[in-house]
């Protein structure tokens, strides 16, 4: 029997245009996330170039014009120099958020100073979201309360943060989160299985970490897949770059938490569609569905993937709950376990 949905949102992909195309390009990252049910995604500005400007801005969205297969927004960097310029940009209808980089990852967006912080949370006029563990995820809860400014919390891990996150949002703070599912389904203990593939940031938490997420499930506002790809040469190289592939087995790892009892299929339809669609102000895709069977049994296995790098940390995880369609603005686009654009 199949469940129709609306089409899903991930608040939180990097598809690595422009400038680091071998790991994934607008082409194939859109494919995958329509192979993921995802018919709007929002991509991350650490590429190379970073999207910190209007050129870049403008550069990038003209390439999503020509290649994307799904909608595809965007968000601005904020750098040491750029607030006061980046904040004129704030108005356009492609541009989702303010990213700020407060913590090492991968790429070239990294804010080391609490000036920059500070002055980007006072100029820019909209939602501004964090990479932020620990202290750093504490000062920009903080500091976006002085300035009265919306601040999301991107891949939120630790028990700690989500704790500081429910209490933030008990006295009335303008705060949201996400989280991913490596967090909520993966541990430390995986990532000694897994080596180099487990590599992310922020890094698998313990037990306890994984356990306080589920626990607070109802102060999550969204899962976002934080899709990262990386060519396996490259995680199995000298230095492995952060990160993990996730567009396509976002959906199935959440159907298959309905089907074991852990979360319900409406709450699945908030965390995938009704939570970032709120945070960011996203706009409603018309004639927009997919159809899911929730009993169907399969096997994550990287070689059935659309993403470029075609490889998972969930290898080998048997799952109940399968995609079987999409349909964006009245056209079958993902049929039967094929893309078709």
């Amino acid at each position: 029997m199949l469940t129709t949905l609306p089409g899903l949102i991930d608040a939180h992909v990097h598809l690595r245009t422009p400038g680091q195309t071998h790991k994934e390009d607008l082409s194939t990252g859109t494919r995958a996330a329509l192979a993921g049910g995802f018919t709007h995604v929002l991509d991350m500005p650490n590429t190379t170039p970073p999207i910190v400007d209007r050129a870049t801005l403008l550069d990038k969205l003209a390439r999503v014009r020509e290649r994307a297969h799904c909608d595809v927004a965007t968000f601005l960097g904020g750098t040491e120099a750029n607030a006061a310029t980046v904040a004129k940009l704030a108005g356009h209808p492609l541009v989702v958020g303010l990213k700020l980089y407060l913590g090492r990852t991968h790429g070239p967006l990294y804010l080391p100073h609490l000036s920059s912080m500070v002055d980007h949370l006072r100029s820019w006029p909209g939602i501004v979201a964090v990479h932020a563990e620990g202290w750093h995820l504490a000062a920009a809860i903080g500091i976006a309360r002085l300035f009265g400014r919306p601040l999301h919390c991107c891949h939120v891990s630790r028990e700690v943060e989500i704790e500081l996150i429910r209490r933030a949002k008990e006295l009335g703070d303008r705060v949201t989160c996400e989280v991913t599912p490596h967090h909520l389904f993966l541990t430390e203990d995986d990532a000694r299985r897994l080596g180099p593939l487990s590599d992310m940031r922020p890094t698998l938490g313990t037990t306890a970490d994984r356990d306080a997420l589920w626990a607070n499930l109802e102060v999550i506002d969204c899962v976002a897949s934080d899709h990262a790809p990386h060519t396996l040469e490259e995680k199995r190289g000298a230095d492995p770059p952060p990160g993990v592939p996730g567009l396509e087995t976002t959906l199935p790892l959440l159907l298959n938490a309905v089907h074991e009892g852990r979360l319900s299929l409406d709450r699945l339809v908030e965390l995938l569609y009704g939570g970032p669609r709120g945070v960011y102000g996203l706009p409603r895709q018309s004639e927009t569905t997919i159809e899911v069977d929730r009993s169907a049994r399969h096997v994550l296995s990287g070689d059935t993937l659309y993403t470029k790098c075609r490889w998972t940390p969930f290898e080998g995880m048997p799952v109940r709950g399968r995609l079987v369609s999409v349909t964006l603005r009245g056209k079958g686009v993902y049929v039967n376990g094929k893309v078709r654009v």
